[in-house]
């Protein structure tokens, strides 16, 4: 079995490759860059330029799957010109793709797509599934849905879709993680505004198993990508703490002193989203990491 991957370079893109190869799927990849190339039969990279409309159509010979992760970071400051990034990169992309399937008349059976929990609106009471229909007023919240609008386009083309809305990943060397736990390591952790808000996780290894499992298993709909136990963002602050054995000795951080450094950025520390698992286990889908401790001791032990 031959999957294309968009985004494999980035945090989780990797992790989906390594898991890839593992289970004997070879991995077709796009990149901007053409000194990143590769030309390894199980991992073979294809030049593609999203802005000026370009790809090497060839990235689709003998994929019957796509795994669409591409999506430029959300933990940068926004400004004007970078939410229009932040929303091109991820609906401007999915068009490339399909105009180039159907130009060229290839025949994918299955797309599986990164999408995110931000669509849901912030809550400090609600328990979210799939079947939720609010979409969030927040700037990510129109995002997730119009990233989920462009990739329904798939269907048109007959493909099977299914997308995954990724909460909190936590990684060793990059997302949020090293971020939270670089001021506890200084003696300066401390929760954001109440610390009641929910974070809805995810080992990151976790997270490119079910994307791999999608592909396998032909998972079809929305699913949620989180681990079965939410935390307040608290919790997740004294459990680091205590993985790190250090001490949180300062007041919870007001929301307005985030604001004055990360502008509206901001919002990804105090939005609360508290979304369930269990559409995905109910396919067979098993977590390594159900519960938050062991996640962490395994990244930062």
């Amino acid at each position: 079995m031959t999957v294309l991957i968009t985004g494999a370079t980035g945090l989780i893109g990797q992790e989906i490759v390594k898991k890839c190869h593992t289970e004997g799927i070879n991995v077709h990849y796009l990149t901007t860059s053409k000194s990143k190339l590769s030309t390894d039969t199980n991992y073979k990279g294809f030049y593609w330029n999203p802005n000026k409309y370009e790809i090497d159509h060839k990235c689709f010979e003998g994929v019957t799957a796509i795994i669409n992760m591409v999506g430029a970071s959300i933990s940068k400051r926004w400004t004007n010109s970078y939410k229009k990034e932040i929303l091109d990169s991820r609906t401007k992309t999915a068009q490339l793709l399909q105009d180039t399937i159907k130009t060229h008349n290839y025949k994918i059976d299955h797309v599986v797509s990164a999408s995110a929990i931000g669509i849901y609106p912030t809550s400090l009471v609600n328990y979210y599934e799939e079947t939720n229909t609010e979409i969030s007023d927040s700037f990510l919240g129109k995002v997730v849905h119009q990233w989920e609008a462009a990739v329904d386009g798939f269907k048109d083309l007959g493909c099977k879709v299914a997308k995954i809305r990724i909460g909190l990943v936590l990684a060793k060397d990059g997302g949020a993680l090293p971020e939270i736990v670089k001021p506890i390591k200084f003696g300066a952790g401390a929760a954001f505004g109440s610390g009641k808000q929910w974070q809805s996780w995810i080992h990151v290894k976790d997270l490119a198993v079910l994307f791999v499992y999608a592909v396998q298993h032909r998972l079809e709909g929305i699913y949620n990508g989180v681990a079965p136990n939410a935390v307040s963002n608290k919790e997740l602050t004294k459990a680091a703490a205590k993985v790190l054995r250090r001490p949180l000795l300062l007041p919870n951080i007001p929301k307005f002193a985030m604001k004055l450094v990360l502008g509206e950025m901001h919002i990804l520390l105090f939005e609360s989203q508290r979304v369930c698992s269990k559409k995905v286990e109910s396919e067979g889908f098993d977590f390594k990491y159900v519960n938050l401790k062991p996640a962490l001791e395994d990244l930062l032990g």
